[in-house]
């Protein structure tokens, strides 16, 4: 998920249940916060200009009563740098550094702030990626063989009648359409590959 500036109103507003949950919603480069006595206050929140994506995450932290911490920062930064949502695993394999165990506590803190959402997919893992205001507008391809989840972007044409559709059968249920997520379920190529 390489950050992405998508103004919230551009971002349809409709939800569709699916077989998969989302429970709770990048880039490296310099450290603008520091690596010792984390900020604090919105004050202490500073950031290079080109760190939009840090700066916004340490925000939502310091104003959720949490502290921006290099191992969150780590989470973050791997998070996205991903071109799909990780798993445990994957996340402890692109944050050097970062123990299992700490993995896990800065994953639950950085849902809780609204940073990151857990993607259920019915294997063994959880997966995990940016909260889509983060990042932009996308749905996810999920392999009910071997549990990867890829990311896709739909047309805006697409999304445009996607929206118009969800709109009318949330409506005849007197439902309130505020956004949507569109998960596919099927055999990712690697796995279809694999069974030829």
């Amino acid at each position: 998920h390489r950050p992405g500036t998508v103004p919230t109103s551009t971002v349809p507003t409709s939800t569709v249940p699916t077989s998969c949950t989302h429970v709770g919603d990048g880039s490296g480069g310099s450290h603008p916060f520091p690596l010792t006595g984390a900020p604090t206050t919105l004050d202490d929140v500073s950031a290079d200009p080109d760190d939009d994506l840090h700066t916004t995450v340490g925000r939502r932290l310091v104003s959720s009563g949490r502290r921006y911490t290099p191992s969150r920062r780590r989470v973050v930064s791997a998070l996205a740098e991903a071109d799909r949502p990780l798993t445990i695993p994957e996340l402890l394999d692109s944050a050097s550094g970062l123990a299992q165990s700490s993995a896990y506590r800065n994953l639950t803190e950085l849902i809780d702030a609204g940073v990151v959402h857990r993607i259920v997919a019915g294997d063994e893992y959880s997966h995990f990626e940016l909260a889509e205001d983060l990042t932009r507008h996308h749905h996810h391809l999920v392999c009910t063989r071997c549990g990867r989840v890829e990311d896709f972007v739909a047309s805006e044409e697409l999304e445009h009648r996607l929206h118009r559709a969800l709109d009318d059968a949330a409506g005849s249920s007197g439902f309130t359409v505020q956004h949507h997520r569109l998960d596919l379920v099927g055999i990712c190529a690697a796995c279809t590959a694999a069974s030829a």
